[in-house]
């Protein structure tokens, strides 16, 4: 049976024709005849950008209808988004209430987790909060200062009133750029629905994710919010998150034309084309040449690191400190690069200890590597693992004498902090304790570093430190002791003498004549006053710690304590102890004085 053809379809029976009398005939019997249908096309309505009036239609009984077809050259013209629009496949962002996230607190921090209070700049000055944070360079003199200025930026915080909480956020996210926090700076960007996107937090987008070399992380905004901007890197940049959706035949067709027609740089064009051709099958050779190349850019390195490639060492050479916090932050870049920067990465507060150490136990692992980073790891571990504690503070010293510049020596005691928290107190290293204590307290081990309070001299550098750094706020120093600290101060214009004071006094273990005989005796001015230091005076007063911290943020630029004053220094520790952040104003003043 299942070799039998198929029968033939039965003729369709023809209607015929019906005389005029028979349709009267049917209204009289109450079944009008329906009316005659009229079949339209339905097309969804071309975007307006496409080719202005490609094709035209007009509105007929609620549906679309095409009056003029498109041009082959009208099509060719057209972006894959208009014709997605074209056909109603557009990406629309659908989320139900329930998931989406609110604008009112937006940071990664909460209270609970160490962030401060929701509302601390709930109902401060938006000019005020807007000047902090968009006049600061990012670029701050202390570790610990940047770690709380961190901590306050990556919070969850209300906008102060008056002012959008999505230009508050940006500000936010923007300082974290430029302070090289890009992981922190891209948390609190995704922190915020891509529907409440501003142009503003698009171009942060973008300088989120080509500094983190993941060009890939624009494509959710692009899909959805791709008309956001409209400049050449951004347009690039859709071509090449296209490319990842498949269609990347297209994108780099439309590269090629862009390069051509002279969107952007030859180089710049070229790195685009190399990180779209690694998606599909449309696999395309792209050479890259970096001979008349003059200078990097954050989209060149991106695009660089990001396919597997190095940049070459003339550029870099020249390129800026943020540079090297990318580097110290990429997964990408090779065991040497990342250890190469995690020296200027730590010192500036990026990188914590075990941050360091676990890189250095990497490049330690790996037997390819060797040279000065394989020696500096296996000092490291020799530090750690030794059982001689005169061995272990040899490893540490080897570590500390091998640094190129100063904010590589603090680095290295930032690198060996927990090592130096492990050595016995004793007097048998007290000419060592300053180096020892300042290694544990840029890791914060303050209590491991006042077991040596009964072994170093009075009035000694080791001293110095321990007088800030201890918890008894209530004690105050002997005076006797600090005469005796200045006058065996050997720093440049005694720099650690006029910080240890502003700093003892800044957390009152000085009483106000001491303050102004001090002051006199070095030249200190710590009476007088500027707009800046009455801001954050009045803040403390009011126990307002966020402002303090912005505050803090703005008065420590600098690329080094050089830059720093005393009476700065005396004003923003009084104002952190004023606001109950008596621990990281201690750590503060004991940094300052280290590396004075």
């Amino acid at each position: 049976m299942f070799q039998d053809p198929a029968p033939a379809p039965s003729p369709t029976p023809t209607s015929r024709a019906t005389a005029a009398p028979a349709a009267s005939s049917n209204a009289s019997s109450g079944n009008p005849a329906a009316p005659r249908a009229v079949s339209t096309p339905v097309v969804q309505a071309l975007p307006g950008n496409a080719t202005g009036q490609a094709a035209q239609t007009q509105q007929q009984e609620g549906e679309l209808a095409l009056t003029r077809l498109p041009t082959l050259e009208e099509i060719e013209k057209m972006t894959p988004d208009d014709f997605e629009e074209l056909l109603g496949s557009k990406i629309q962002l659908d989320m139900p209430p329930a998931a989406r996230r609110s604008m009112e607190q937006v940071g990664m921090l909460a209270e609970g987790e160490g962030g401060l209070p929701a509302a601390s700049l709930a109902g401060q000055n938006p000019k005020l909060v807007e000047l902090a944070l968009s006049s600061n360079r990012g670029a701050l003199v202390s570790r610990w200062g940047h770690i709380l200025l961190r901590r306050a930026l990556v919070s969850r915080l209300q906008a102060p009133a008056g002012m959008e909480p999505q230009q508050f956020a940006a500000l936010r996210i923007g300082l974290l750029l430029r302070m090289g926090e890009i992981d922190a700076a891209r948390a609190v960007l995704q922190d915020i629905d891509i529907d409440n996107y501003t142009p503003t937090l698009g171009e942060l987008a973008m300088r989120t994710y080509e500094r983190t070399a993941d060009f890939t992380g624009l494509c959710p905004v692009m899909a959805t919010q791709g008309k956001l901007r409209d400049d050449p890197q951004w347009d690039v940049a859709k071509a090449i998150c296209e490319a990842f959706r498949g269609n990347s035949s297209s994108a780099l067709s439309r590269l090629e034309r862009d390069r051509r027609t002279g969107k952007m740089d030859n180089i710049d064009m070229l790195l685009a084309q190399k990180y779209a051709g690694a998606a599909g099958k449309a696999r395309r050779a792209v050479t890259i040449e970096w001979d008349k190349v003059e200078g990097m850019t954050p989209w060149r390195y991106g695009l660089t690191i990001g396919t597997g490639m190095e940049p070459p060492a003339r550029l870099m050479n020249k390129a800026s400190v943020q540079y090297d916090y990318t580097n110290a932050l990429a997964p990408m870049v090779s065991l040497q690069r990342r250890a190469a920067s995690s020296d200027r990465a730590a010192a500036a507060g990026i990188l914590s200890n075990a941050a360091m150490v676990d890189l250095y136990s990497q490049v330690y692992a790996d037997t390819d590597i060797t040279g000065d980073f394989q020696d500096a790891a296996e000092s490291l571990r020799d530090a750690y693992t030794l059982q001689s504690p005169d061995s272990r503070l040899a490893a540490m010293q080897a570590l500390w004498n091998s640094a190129s510049d100063p904010a590589s020596g603090y680095a290295r005691k930032v690198l060996t902090a927990a090592a130096a928290a492990r050595m016995p107190a004793s007097e048998d290293y007290a000419d060592n304790a300053a180096s020892l204590i300042t290694s544990m307290l840029s890791a914060g081990f303050d209590a491991n570093a006042m077991r040596w309070s009964s072994v170093v001299e009075k009035g000694s550098p080791a001293w110095g430190l321990l007088a800030l750094v201890s918890k008894d706020g209530s004690r105050s120093v002997d005076t006797g002791d600090l005469d005796r600290y200045i006058d065996d101060d050997e720093s440049a214009n005694k720099r650690k003498a006029a910080f240890l004071v502003a700093g003892l006094a800044g957390l009152g273990r000085l009483g106000e004549n001491d303050i102004s005989r001090y002051s006199n005796d070095l030249s200190l001015e710590l009476a007088g006053s500027t707009r800046w230091t009455t801001a954050i005076d009045s803040a403390a007063g009011r126990g307002d710690a966020a402002s303090v911290v912005l505050l803090m943020g703005f008065g420590m630029q600098g690329s080094n304590w050089q830059r720093m004053t005393p009476r700065y220094l005396y004003h923003i520790i009084s104002a952190l102890r004023q606001v109950g952040m008596e621990a990281e104003a201690r750590l503060i003043a004991a940094e300052a004085v280290g590396r004075a």
